[in-house]
């Protein structure tokens, strides 16, 4: 006998805010129930799901359907960047205690992620493909589009069919799950900074990426204003799982325990994939009070704090003993945005495409390697900084030391 979907009381009460319900049916069940008005329906690997409006008590006339797994509200997620001619710049990736403060309050020297030691073993590999979860990325931009994933069946194949089979048309550099369309550009500015700290091209303009070679898929779920839907972040890992990447980079997150992220996340664990979230810009303790995707506990999530140039936990950084892993520079951090720009930006949004690109050179160099053992890696070979393991399981990464031992 099929059981009634549980509803607790304080999801029932989150209908008062909340505009959409994500509705997950069991295995072979279709949503037939007239009084409900679906907005959406959708399939994934992890099964079958409906979109519905909040009026007329939608949760409530749901809680006894058969057809129903559960119930969730469509939550929404906000966005939590050698020798190129700005690597002065770039104080996370070399330190020059000038560069990473202020004449007043200088950082300190080689308080970084030890690139450029790093770079003297590998300085990444194209077979290393890194997706990109957040407002798209300006694919067009001169430091980046060399080292864009591109999608050379639908570049090739027939416009207005799917070449690859994957269920998306024409998805030549990405998609975008804001807008329900096939172009992931960036028109806020946030993905393409996260991208130019992974993988900004090493050369004579601009600055350099963690990696100077990697494939980065452009995948867009939060909008122009910096929010996105649940709808739109499992949609975007799962399209990112089928694009067959083995690191993703999140930068954003929010409140509220989801199964259906849990779900999703848990795939790509399955699949084999490193999911590098931000913690968040609270100021709080995730140990306490969670912050998602970021605290979701599975293994292949590497939650990622934000320190300033003198190894300190930023002021705005979430933190936690047991739930954030490591630390990475995110504090007035240069990287690329939109329309061929750089611009600095603070929050631990910078500080986890820092630790996603590590991660892309320790599997640049051991390819072999599963996520467990490049998590293992990033989290043994770290620096306490000013008493970051306070404030985190480990402390803040070291290219170098990840690759070396």
């Amino acid at each position: 006998m099929l059981k009634p979907v549980i509803v607790s009381a304080a999801l029932l009460a989150q209908s008062a805010f909340a505009a959409e319900f994500i509705v997950k049916l069991k295995d072979g069940h279709t949503l037939t129930n007239k009084s409900v008005n679906v907005t959406g329906q959708f399939n994934l690997a992890q099964g079958s799901f409906a979109v519905i409006d909040s009026e007329n008590k939608a949760v409530e006339l749901l809680k006894n359907d058969s057809a129903v797994e559960y119930i969730e509200p469509n939550y929404t997620y906000q966005v939590s960047t050698v020798k190129d001619a700005d690597f002065k710049k770039q104080w996370g990736l070399k330190n020059t205690g000038s560069n990473s403060g202020s004449i007043f309050a200088p950082g300190k020297k080689g308080v970084d992620i030890n690139a450029e030691k790093a770079w003297k073993i590998t300085k990444g590999d194209k077979a290393v493909k890194i997706a990109v979860i957040d407002t798209g990325v300006d694919y067009n931009h001169p430091d980046l589009k060399g080292n864009i994933m591109v999608n050379e069946l639908e570049l090739n194949g027939t416009e207005g069919v799917d070449d690859d089979g994957n269920g998306y048309v024409d998805d030549v550099y990405g998609y975008d799950f804001a807008n329900n369309d096939n172009d992931p550009m960036d028109n806020h500015g946030h993905g393409t900074h996260c991208a130019g700290v992974i993988g900004a091209t090493h050369d004579s303009i601009g600055i350099a990426g963690v990696m100077a070679n990697v494939q980065i898929l452009p995948i867009q779920f939060l909008s122009a204003r910096g929010g996105g839907t649940l709808e739109g972040a499992i949609k975007s890992i799962d399209y990112a799982v089928k694009r067959g990447v083995q690191i993703m980079s999140n930068s954003w997150g929010g409140r509220g325990q989801s199964k259906a992220l849990e779900e999703a996340i848990k795939l790509a664990e399955q699949a084999g994939i490193l999911f590098v979230a931000a913690a968040g810009n609270e100021n709080s303790d995730n140990d306490t009070t969670a912050t998602l995707p970021a605290s979701i506990g599975l293994d292949n999530i590497v939650s990622v704090g934000a320190m300033d140039g003198k190894g300190k936990k930023a002021s705005f950084s979430n933190y936690g003993k047991k739930s954030v892993d490591v630390f990475a520079p995110g504090v007035k951090i240069y990287s690329t945005v939109q329309n061929n720009k750089y611009k600095n930006m603070s929050v631990t949004s910078m500080a986890c495409p820092h630790v996603a690109g590590v991660a892309g050179l320790i599997l640049a160099n051991e390819p072999n390697l599963t996520y467990k053992e490049i998590k293992a890696k990033l989290m043994s070979n770290t620096h306490s900084g000013d008493n970051l393991t306070r404030f985190s399981v480990s402390g803040y990464v070291d290219a170098h030391m990840s690759l070396k031992n």
